[in-house]
């Protein structure tokens, strides 16, 4: 035999060869869990910026309760959410979150506040890590290390107590986390780490448990969003396509100003945060017919996610088409860009100084530019003027020597001036200009998906989150789509996902197929074929001649998965005598896979059966039967030994591999 390491080698057992041809099972309801009873699903939309929670009893789920305002809120932005902001205090304890933790952090003495650590929009960071495990840490404003899993622990424990003690004060009575079914919505295109590692950090905030994993759905945001466009009654939402009047205002009014009008008029009771879901589909929806296709466009702070659904009748399921894509082009681009803009006129090393000497007022500052970024809209003729903190011109003189009005004359930035009052005076070109980079990110992206041969003739595209908002955005998704299909945005967009999540959660078998994003399969023996099989695969064990390495594949990425569906495959070990069966379970983002050894194959599960003990009156080929269950964001694995039903499972893993 060669050198060449093979797992079946280094483990010291001959491992397990494929018994019979590969068959899928299609009984999905085999080895389904009871039911279990919750009172109330309570959803977390836990947003890049922002986040927020919604509930609705399971007794009356046509209403749907936004959570209480905030305490704190910034001029000139109204929310339903709070900023996704924690602070810790110097020891490292949770301190506060969302504009608690935003005010205090600010107010702390420049001296003190360089010892507590303050984190903002740290979402962005399970995306963008590649090898993202229960050991990744965030970098707080004082560039302080603290472990990620601790951080989104902390987090989520807010929110659930939060919404425990809203529920109990309602009810007048305390409400137990049994009670409940909680909902936590991810970017659909994050990856299987970033999806598990939210689950993860539910458990430690005591959400849910490995014990009782239903208790938790870890919902997709576009899937989410989509649900609940369904519902959608014509006086619910702006139909940019239309021409004639929405609501009694004409098209032109609605896309500028009119969506402040059209929110008031639709609901008198401006302060009302509980919506009625009729339970109807809307009239959007009924023109839709079996086989019809509609893209969800959700477009947030810190990522977009466009995914393409197909309605399937007489239920309205929903079938993703072509699996979720998009990319870090959310709002936060244009805070980027802004920065940029700053870092040229006042130069790159001040602005990195500054954010560190003066993080609380770095955050000010971006606060300030937040309420102007909302501001802008495509047919502006004034400028925006941005407040600069009083700290900022300060050490500004101290840093270079000469005023923050002198650096502005100096550039030879034109559209932004220095205005009298202390403020950066933009033309909304120079806002505009901001946004740009992003905005034709997001039309790049569509253009693209819009190109895919499974994604002809959509009908309707549905444009979510708290991004589309922004009149900038929408006047540019409509004017490259608005010809191929009608674009439709949900009045309150920004809550669009948080309510679409807690209908989800009030009925989970509303997707019936996804795509799957990873091929998976397990680790084999195959009997060695001179000619076909790699020379250095070979394995001589008592006498056979083996092939090692194989990826048996259960299911290929990309292909369609109805949910809870379960694929088994028939396994037998090598060696008739071998009483402790190990199976590895392995991923990979290429379809075609042969050998287990191939670049980007990972490992993701391992399926330990210890047969010792058992009636050795087994027969000679002794079957072992994989089943892996595909379907919510998680994926179960069981392996069982059917002389003598002994069984072991295991949840998919791919944060400790």
């Amino acid at each position: 035999t060669s050198a060449y390491s093979s797992p079946a080698k280094s483990l010291g057992d001959p491992g397990i060869t494929p018994l019979s041809p590969s068959h899928i099972a299609k009984d999905s309801d085999a080895d389904d869990a009871v039911e279990q009873l919750f009172l109330v699903v309570v959803a977390i939309d836990f947003g890049t910026t922002s986040s927020g929670y919604a509930y609705s009893f399971t007794k009356e789920p046509e209403c749907i309760h936004v959570m209480r305002r905030w305490e704190g809120g910034d001029p000139g932005v109204s929310s339903q959410k709070t900023p996704t902001t924690i602070l810790l205090t110097p020891e490292r304890k949770f301190h506060s979150f969302g504009y608690a933790a935003r005010d205090f952090y600010h107010d702390l003495d420049p001296t003190e506040s360089k010892h507590w650590l303050y984190f903002e929009k740290f979402k962005m960071k399970l995306h963008t890590t590649g090898n993202l495990t229960m050991e990744t840490d965030l970098t707080a404003a004082n560039g302080k290390k603290v472990k990620a899993l601790e951080i989104f622990a902390y987090a989520l424990q807010f929110f659930k107590e939060q919404a425990l003690k809203e529920l109990s004060d309602q009810g007048g009575s305390d409400f137990e986390n049994t009670e409940i079914r909680w909902v936590i919505t991810v970017p659909a295109i994050w990856k299987q780490p970033a999806k598990q590692f939210m689950r993860q950090a539910a458990y430690k905030a005591g959400m849910a448990s490995p014990e009782n994993p239903e208790q938790l759905i870890i919902a997709l945001e576009p899937e989410a969003a989509s649900i609940y466009c369904r519902k959608l009654r014509l006086h619910q939402m702006i139909d940019l396509s239309s021409r004639a009047p929405v609501n009694g205002y004409s098209p032109s009014d609605t896309i500028g100003t009119g969506f402040t009008q059209a929110k008031e008029h639709i609901r008198r009771n401006r302060q009302s945060r509980t919506f009625l879901v009729e339970n109807v589909i809307g009239e959007i929806w009924s023109e839709l017919e079996e086989g019809d296709r509609y893209i969800v466009v959700d477009s947030g702070g810190g990522t977009v996610d466009i995914t393409v659904h197909q309605i399937r009748l007489p239920e309205g399921h929903l079938k993703e088409l072509y699996k979720a894509t998009g990319g870090p082009y959310g709002s936060l681009g244009v805070d980027y860009e802004f920065e940029k803009l700053l870092c040229k006129i006042f130069g790159e090393d001040f602005i990195e100084q500054f954010k560190i000497k003066r993080p609380a007022a770095w955050v000010d500052l971006m606060i300030a530019f937040e309420s102007r970024k909302r501001a802008a809209a495509p047919d502006r003729t004034n400028p925006l003027n941005i407040t600069l903190p009083f700290s900022f011109i300060d050490y500004y003189k101290k840093f270079r020597g000469h005023s923050v009005e002198h650096a502005l004359r100096k550039s030879n930035v034109d559209f932004v001036k220095w205005s009298s009052q202390g403020m950066l005076r933009m033309s909304p070109d120079a806002m505009n200009a901001l946004f740009k980079p992003t905005i034709d990110q997001i039309v790049q992206h569509l253009s693209d998906v819009f190109d895919k041969p499974e994604v002809t003739n959509v009908k309707f595209l549905f444009l979510v989150g708290g991004f589309a908002e922004s009149p900038l955005l929408q006047q540019a998704v409509q004017s490259a789509f608005g010809s191929r299909c009608r674009v439709i945005i949900p009045q309150d967009v920004g809550l669009t996902i948080l309510k679409g999540a807690v209908l989800f959660g009030l009925d989970p078998a509303v997707i019936k197929v996804r795509r799957s994003p990873l091929t998976y399969g397990v680790g084999v023996l195959n009997r060695f074929v001179e000619g076909k099989h790699p020379p250095e695969k070979l394995l001589i064990k008592d006498g056979t001649r083996w092939c090692t390495d194989v990826f048996d594949k259960f299911i290929s990425a990309d292909q369609s998965v109805a949910l809870g569906e379960t694929v088994t495959r028939s396994y037998t070990p090598a060696k008739p005598s071998q009483l402790v069966i190990v199976i590895n379970i392995y991923s990979s983002e290429q379809d075609n896979v042969s050998f287990i050894t191939e670049a980007g194959v990972k490992k993701c599960g391992t399926l330990r059966l210890d047969l010792t003990g058992t009636d050795a009156s087994v027969p000679n080929r002794r079957e072992i039967k994989t089943l892996m269950q595909f379907g919510d964001t998680e994926i179960k694995a069981m392996a069982i030994d059917v002389a003598t039903s002994k069984s072991v499972k295991v949840g998919i893993d791919f944060l400790n591999y």
